[in-house]
């Protein structure tokens, strides 16, 4: 049985969040969207598309990971060691760097479930209280998920065989108790907003005392309302800036409720680690030059 659709889909065809590096796409990394059922809990799968060989000695890669308003859960089936590792990465709202060093040659499989911030929830056993900017074993808040998922990482022969089975197990594993009204109503306000609201109007729209809010936030998201809908801004002023060759911050700074240019050049920095220009520059090296202009039709960049 599919779970209740209570996000509107119309709000997440607007509602796009993206990494700092969005045009990613190697061996290693590719994201798939999930069957409608989910699409409202999960914001994509991704991982290697098959068996992905490293070399030893090859070049160390360094990536930049900013706040997605997502919670990942990450297999690495290390088929060198005969080891499955795993992770369960809470909502981060920082900015932090992450190391891939190459200093022996192995033989991998990745497979990760990208959840939207309200989605994982949903699935998990255990609250998402305290998993702000941390990182745990996937066995703790999903340990049916990942017994069952790992049983298939070293047997299939690539990720499109995977993806529908681990469908199945979370639509198995979906916890229909889990869902919250006020958390589901409060969302979609900060979403509509582009996260341009203030939290007297938030809890005027849903009916609810702040303290309230706050525990059912941290209890649900594991961080504040306010926290969220700062982190949605930012999200929406990344995908227009990127995105809209004819972005206008004068506009920006209006239409998302900043007090002035320095205002959301500082709010961006905050999240993002680096100037727009920078940022865009960091988004674009991903695209290969053969690639540019379907690219730039496609996403009507630069």
């Amino acid at each position: 049985m599919s779970p209740e659709r209570l996000i509107d889909m119309k709000l997440l065809k607007i509602y796009n969040p993206i990494t700092a590096a969005p045009f990613k796409c190697t061996e290693d990394y590719m994201e798939f969207e999930p069957c409608d059922a989910l699409k409202p809990y999960i914001r994509c799968f991704w991982g290697s598309m098959k068996t992905v060989v490293q070399e030893e000695g090859s070049a160390d890669t360094i990536d930049i990971v900013t706040p997605d308003t997502c919670m990942d859960i990450i297999f690495t089936a290390d088929f060198s060691n005969n080891i499955i590792k795993n992770s369960f990465c809470g909502i981060d709202d920082r900015t932090f760097i992450t190391h891939n060093k190459h200093r022996e040659k192995k033989t991998f499989f990745r497979f990760a479930i990208r959840f939207y911030a309200w989605g994982a929830s949903m699935f998990a056993e255990e609250s998402m209280k305290n998993t702000k900017n941390a990182f745990f074993d996937a066995d703790y808040h999903f340990s049916g998920i990942k017994r069952e998922i790992e049983k298939w990482l070293f047997d299939v022969e690539n990720i499109s065989q995977l993806i529908p089975i681990a469908e199945k197990i979370l639509l198995n594993h979906f916890q229909e108790n889990h869902q919250n009204l006020n958390i589901v109503q409060a969302v979609s306000k900060i979403l509509e907003s582009r996260g341009n609201i203030a939290m007297t109007d938030l809890q005027q729209e849903i009916l609810i005392g702040s303290r309230h809010l706050e525990r059912l936030f941290l209890e649900y998201i594991g961080v504040s309302p306010k926290s969220l809908a700062s982190m949605v801004r930012y999200q929406y002023l990344w995908n227009e800036l990127l995105y809209h060759k004819d972005f206008d911050i004068a506009d920006a700074v209006y239409h998302y409720g900043y007090s002035d240019q320095a205002h959301l050049c500082h709010d961006f920095k905050k999240y993002h680690s680096m100037s727009i220009s920078d940022a865009k520059k960091y988004a674009m090296q991903n695209v290969v030059n053969l690639q540019y202009e379907s690219f730039e039709a496609q996403y009507n960049i630069l």
